[in-house]
């Protein structure tokens, strides 16, 4: 194949793993061109995409699934490749060849390959052909496959031949359940890949999932970057992945790995792909199937091995040997990957879309975080409703759980429900901690997963969360540095009272201080003695002693003026109850007159006006900010209403009762 240049690629995907092609891209010094739907226009790929092109509105067929709109999008800009990410038309045997009648060079196996690996049924039939050992499967009709229902090893396996991702996927563990099983997964296949054949196979009780990543290029060079262990699944579908695998012995890993290189090399394989396997207990391993394209999870494998695995299918799709050979590839360290998804496990792990109100990544060493996203957004409740990945790796095992179990108490990631607790529940756990799991163990041990995050939100002290909010709220303007030398925050009103009350999850807290300063408070609360002094103040992550231990929180406002305090990976809703910041909830018949009327507290100067006459405001809106004696103050709406007067401009002086903001209702 002879060596072409690429100046420019279009990413046929969205999402996290069209981020992950653009940034390598950037490095790359490549062009980038991002496709979108109508409901993607301002997603984090567009933004970064060096261009961005529209492909209107209407469902995933008339957009990502489009050949013939994506191919023009393609030809208008001037890409010479395209990378097809994972999903949508990543395997598509016919969409690599409309790249191909029209010389744009598509990243990643022809169709030949694909149509060989890609259907789970052509590539059975070939690893049996080469002797890679295989269960009992086979295809045909719905009635073709019912007429032997009798014949079949159950429990076993329903899946779509085309398709991947658990989407389809069906165990049946009698006859009487096996027709409806077959309509549901070929009417879901045909959904999901456009392709409606099933395959049937036998299913292996508490099964392993292990997968070998390779790279192919055109010089007859296969190598494999060892194996990924995929073996905590729901719903089928993997949620938490590591390299190396805990499971394999040094020998098992090295006949696996060559097995992979092996059916590529059979196969005449070009580009990345992933061999995956199921392992039993006894450590025999059975062909499962090829996905002929980049992984979800490949993060970990370029963790282990330093090699950017988008990297190397630019340098194999451009006619280009690969940059590595088998023995210089190096397997260090381990790392460990947990998808975060915007869904409910209390609920079956129903896709839960939603508004996320805030989103903040940590930064440690050994962390990597792949997202779709990078600030406040709706997640679509079009796609899969996976937010991003969080990839931790260290030497050895235990360092990579350590720093996830730090990265995820860390993460936030605001929605009305997420799985941020529950990948802590099986992190923390001891059955992960040992290796005792299998790809059923979600399945298996959901109540009490679900129960662990409970007791986990159960088992925090109310007082706990009560002084690292007090800590915060009384220093705010010196921590977020609106304020760096205030002498009013650290002996402003409450000098007169010195108790209050706290309120966590409306769990009422009284205290009493003792001193306080921009690095330490000291009080007691609900009779309890508690020391909190601040050690680190980093990316809006502050890091505080609270007696004798070590915590991170994060602190936000809620719409409703209250705040959200963010610790051990839970969020706390928390409010004052003294005066100056009660905001509780009236009734809109309460307000009269005066209460629409908003003063100064203070002589002070306007520093900010927020809103405009006509406006629509919200309970907990903020109306204008106000600084007296460097201290700032948020003049905030005590219910819903409309700005009818903005008595003042940025930089008046005002003196004490001055009406700032008039509402009506």
């Amino acid at each position: 194949m002879p060596s072409r240049k690429i100046h420019k690629v279009l990413v046929a995907a969205r999402g996290e793993i069209a981020v992950r092609v653009i940034r390598t891209l950037k490095k790359l010094s490549i062009s980038s061109v991002a496709i979108y739907a109508d409901n993607d226009s301002d997603a984090l790929f567009c933004r970064m995409a060096d261009e961005a092109r529209p492909l209107g509105g209407g469902t995933i067929r008339d957009t990502y699934l489009n050949i013939q709109k994506i191919i023009d999008a393609a030809l208008d800009t001037g890409a010479d490749a395209v990378h097809p990410g994972y999903g949508f038309l990543s395997e598509s045997p016919e969409f690599a060849e409309a790249c191909a009648e029209n010389n744009i060079i598509f990243i990643g196996p022809d169709a030949d390959a694909m149509r060989l690996m890609g259907n789970k049924v052509a590539a059975r039939r070939f690893a049996i052909e080469h002797h890679i050992p295989v269960t009992f499967g086979m295809t045909g009709t719905i009635d073709e496959i019912v007429s032997r229902a009798g014949s079949l090893p159950y429990p076993v396996l329903i899946k779509a031949a085309a398709g991947g991702g658990g989407k389809g996927m069906h165990i049946v563990k009698d006859t009487a359940a096996l027709r409806p099983a077959l309509e549901t997964a070929s009417s879901q296949a045909l959904q999901f890949f456009g392709n409606g054949e099933v395959f049937v196979e036998q299913y292996i009780e508490n099964p392993r999932h292990i997968e070998v990543q390779v790279l192919a290029d055109h010089f007859g060079n296969v190598v494999h970057l060892f194996e990924r262990e995929c073996s905590v699944q729901r719903r089928y579908q993997k949620i938490i992945e590591e390299s190396p695998s805990p499971t394999l012995t040094p020998e098992k890993r090295k006949e696996i790995c060559d097995t992979a290189v092996s059916l590529c090399r059979q196969v005449g394989y070009k580009n990345a792909g992933t061999v995956e396997f199921l392992v039993d207990k006894d450590l025999n391993f059975y062909f499962l199937e090829m996905n002929t394209r980049i992984q979800v999870e490949h993060p970990v494998t370029e963790q282990r091995t330093g090699i950017d695995i988008v990297e190397e299918q630019i340098r194999i799709a451009r006619g280009k040997e690969m940059g590595w050979t088998q023995d210089v590839i190096q397997d260090n360290g381990h790392a460990i990957e947990c998808r975060v998804y915007a869904e409910d496990p209390e609920n079956n792990f129903a896709p839960a879309p939603d508004e996320v109100t805030l989103y903040h990544e940590p930064q440690m060493r050994g962390l990597r975080i792949d997202s779709s996203i990078d600030n406040a957004c709706t997640i679509s409740p079009n796609y899969d409703p996976m937010i991003a990945k969080v990839i931790c790796f260290g030497k050895r095992r235990s360092d990579a759980m350590e720093i996830m179990r730090k990265a995820l108490r860390e993460y936030i990631v605001q929605t009305e429900k997420n799985n941020i607790p529950y990948l802590q529940s099986i992190i923390e756990n001891q059955d992960f901690i040992d290796n005792k799991i299998d790809t059923s163990y979600c399945e298996k041990h959901q109540d009490e997963l679900i129960e662990t995050t409970r007791r986990t939100r159960e088992n925090i002290k109310k007082e706990d969360v009560a002084a690292m909010f007090l800590f915060y709220d009384f220093n705010k303007n010196y921590l977020e540095n609106r304020n760096i030398d205030n002498v009013w925050n650290a002996i402003g009103y409450w000098r007169f009272q010195m108790s209050l009350n706290v309120f966590v999850e409306n769990v009422k807290c009284h205290v009493s201080i003792k001193s306080l300063t921009h690095k330490a408070l000291h009080c007691t609360i609900n009779g309890i003695e508690y020391s909190v002094m601040l050690t680190q103040n980093d990316s809006g992550i502050r890091k505080v002693i609270i007696n004798g231990r070590t915590e991170a929180i994060f602190v936000s406002q809620t719409p409703g003026h209250e705040s959200c305090v963010h610790f051990r990976g839970l969020d706390f809703i928390c409010h004052r109850g003294d005066q100056l910041n009660d905001m509780r909830e009236f009734s809109q018949e309460e307000f009269g007159d005066e209460d629409l009327k908003y003063y100064a507290p203070m002589p002070c100067n306007i520093e900010k006006i927020c809103v405009s006459e006509g406006d629509t405001v919200r309970r907990g809106d903020v109306l204008c900010v106000t600084v007296a004696m460097k201290m700032f103050s948020d003049i905030v709406a005590k219910c819903d209403g409309k700005v009818a007067k903005v008595n003042v401009k940025v930089g008046d002086k005002v003196d004490k009762k001055k009406v700032l903001i008039e509402l009506s209702i």
